[in-house]
């Protein structure tokens, strides 16, 4: 069972309780009908196949048709798809069904916002990507939403990269020495990457040789100067505070990454909803 089934259970089980009342009383056992899932809103669409694993999970008959693909754009009023079943089954997965997919096309509707925004900027050869700021239990899911956006991934978790940041240093007592650390436990392919605040950290990170220096809430003026220090000597992520606004200017210092958390962290879900088509 992959992370989605577990939350999808986790949520099911969350409203549904013992029985939804309501649906139980109403609507009788036999019933079969459709819903079609409307965009309220301009959208990137992302998390239809974990809306289908919602209904799915209720009724393993339950059809998605006529459907966008993830990463497709809709205007407000448009169908998404339409979602045909056993009724009690489609009421009582209809909130957790949207839930996922108004948070999913939430994080790909501002992941394209900027992504469109680092275009118009010029510089082509940057990369936008993501950050551990998510939802507990819903990374793999809102990552693959910035995915679906046009962004890039960061580290999934600890486990799949080295990132030696400022307690990291502080504990190792040097960058220097939280590097030499790193390099000799760490496989031949894996890079490291150290958290600089200010230009001798960068120095420092340099002369430590480091593979990636990941520039922490400068300004694009010392992200300018960092960028001329490092020289190509190793990958330059410009990280924190990172704006719509600011994008453009950053990404114009010539860094190769800049890392935002507000992609998962600050997204917005988006409007939609299901309307049960009359019998």
């Amino acid at each position: 069972m992959d992370i989605s089934e577990r939350l999808i259970d986790l949520a099911l089980e969350e409203d549904i309780g013992p029985g939804d009342l309501t649906t139980g009383l109403l609507i009788g056992a036999g019933t079969r009908g459709t819903g079609r899932l409307i965009a309220r809103q301009k959208l990137v669409l992302a998390g239809m196949e974990v809306a289908r694993r919602v209904f799915r999970r209720l009724d393993p008959g339950a059809e998605l048709a006529d459907g966008l693909a993830d990463g497709q754009e809709a205007e407000a009023g448009q169908v998404l798809a339409r979602v045909s079943g056993k009724m009690q089954a489609l009421l009582q997965a209809e909130r957790t069904a949207l839930n996922f997919l108004q948070r999913l096309s939430g994080i790909a509707t501002l992941t394209r916002r900027y992504v469109e925004a680092l275009k118009a900027s010029g510089n082509a050869s940057v990369r936008l990507v993501d950050t551990r700021k998510t939802t507990p239990g819903w990374r793999a899911l809102e990552k693959y939403a910035v995915r679906t956006g046009g962004g890039s991934n960061h580290r999934m978790g600890l486990f799949d990269g080295i990132l030696i940041k400022d307690n990291h240093i502080a504990a190792c007592g040097t960058i220097a020495a939280a590097v030499a650390k790193a390099r000799r436990g760490a496989g031949h392919l894996i890079k490291i990457e150290v958290e600089a605040e200010d230009l001798d950290q960068v120095r420092q990170a340099l002369e430590a040789g480091a593979d990636v220096i990941m520039l922490d809430n400068m300004t694009p003026e010392q992200i300018g100067k960092a960028v001329d220090m490092i020289a190509g000597r190793a990958l330059v992520e410009a990280s924190g505070g990172v704006t719509l606004e600011s994008l453009a200017e950053i990404a114009a210092t010539g860094v190769d990454i800049i890392s935002c958390g507000a992609l998962t962290h600050s997204a917005r879900a988006v409007d939609i909803s299901m309307e049960i088509e009359a019998a």
